[in-house]
């Protein structure tokens, strides 16, 4: 910019270095205004970057117990995690278009939704039981179909206790023999609703799941609970078996399947050492530091089903499951006795 110089009258002068400076004020604010500019552009763009490169999940019914874990399972390795659930403060299962748009570009779904067995199996119960998993996967299938990048793996959660009550030998995945009842007819439906869909670009697999141990959750309390007042001896005959997952191997299980590209259908998700009742309650005791544990006869426990709102079978039912397939694929377990999983959970 021209500087003058002359005899001009002061006022002149003082108009000149008005108008001087403010010429340079605006060219500064100018200059700040396109740095700004660029740094929000910048920013936006990294954003934008980041939100295209970070790995994506989706845990559908994630709200609960397992779905909590491995959701903070997931977000320590990096991962984005989104959940569709009841849940207001999540994805809605009415909300199609979100859920599209959660699963499109999705590594991998985990679909544990479905209403808790721990209640009585009266009519609305079990309906409602039956088409929280049904419908619920269904929602998931037809969404996926609809993606333009649709998860590479979709894990949908099945039960051991589709096999039948086994005293006598275990259930493996190929030479279980599938049992009956309610809980056997949820399970099978529950699959077939899962398997009927053809997806090409996803490759699917059940977990047939044991029940899963972990610190404050799922079934640790009520035991706990039991063995601290007393009552941590044997329920009913003690003989029943009791397959069991340590919930840090169902995250581990999941990882290896992920990586396992050839792997897919149905896995049995349990320990490979599964222990009778009696065997159970007594290293609860052993653990705990607990001499006493009284009984609970089967009649005492069908009286204490119907005042607490639930079924004994939960209890009474014989779950003897191997993980053959994931031990011929090469999983190793981190917890494979009860003794290690419940010195970790309660130790």
């Amino acid at each position: 910019m021209a500087v003058f110089h002359g005899n001009f009258s002061p006022a002149f002068r003082y108009n000149l270095f008005c108008f001087q400076t403010s010429w340079v004020f605006l060219n500064v604010r100018g200059l700040q205004k396109s740095i700004f500019t660029a740094i929000r552009v910048y920013d936006t763009t990294a954003s934008l970057n980041k939100t295209k490169m970070e790995k994506k999940i989706v845990i559908a019914g994630g709200t609960g117990f397992i779905g909590k874990y491995l959701a903070e399972k997931f977000k320590t390795l990096g991962y984005q995690v989104i959940i569709i659930s009841r849940n207001r403060a999540h994805i809605q299962w009415d909300d199609k278009d979100r859920i599209e748009s959660a699963l499109n570009c999705a590594e991998m779904l985990i679909n544990l939704a479905g209403k808790s067995v721990n209640c009585r199996y009266n009519q609305k119960n079990k309906d409602e039981i039956l088409s929280s998993r049904i419908i619920t996967t269904k929602i998931l299938g037809d969404a996926i179909l609809n993606c333009e990048n649709p998860p590479a793996l979709w894990i949908n959660s099945s039960t051991a206790t589709i096999y039948r009550h086994a005293m006598d030998e275990p259930m493996t995945e190929k030479e279980g023999e599938i049992g009956t009842g309610f809980s056997v007819d949820v399970a099978t439906n529950w699959e077939k609703a899962f398997f009927d869909f053809q997806l090409p670009k996803t490759r699917q697999i059940a977990l047939r799941m044991a029940i899963i141990l972990g610190k404050g959750g799922g079934v640790m309390k009520p035991f706990v609970n039991l063995v601290r007042f007393g009552l941590g001896g044997k329920q009913g005959s003690g003989k029943q078996m009791f397959s069991w997952l340590h919930v840090e191997d169902l995250f581990n299980i999941i990882l290896f399947l992920q990586q396992e590209k050839e792997l897919s259908g149905v896995f049995n998700c349990s320990a490979p050492n599964p222990v009778d009742n009696a065997t159970l309650m007594k290293s609860l005791r052993k653990i705990m530091k607990v001499s006493i544990g009284l009984p609970s006869p089967e009649w005492m426990l069908k009286m204490g089903a119907v005042l607490i709102g639930t079924e004994t079978e939960l209890i009474l039912k014989s779950r003897w499951v191997l993980p053959d397939k994931l031990e011929n694929a090469g999983y190793q377990f981190k917890f494979p006795t009860i003794n290690e999983a419940l010195e970790d959970i309660l130790g």
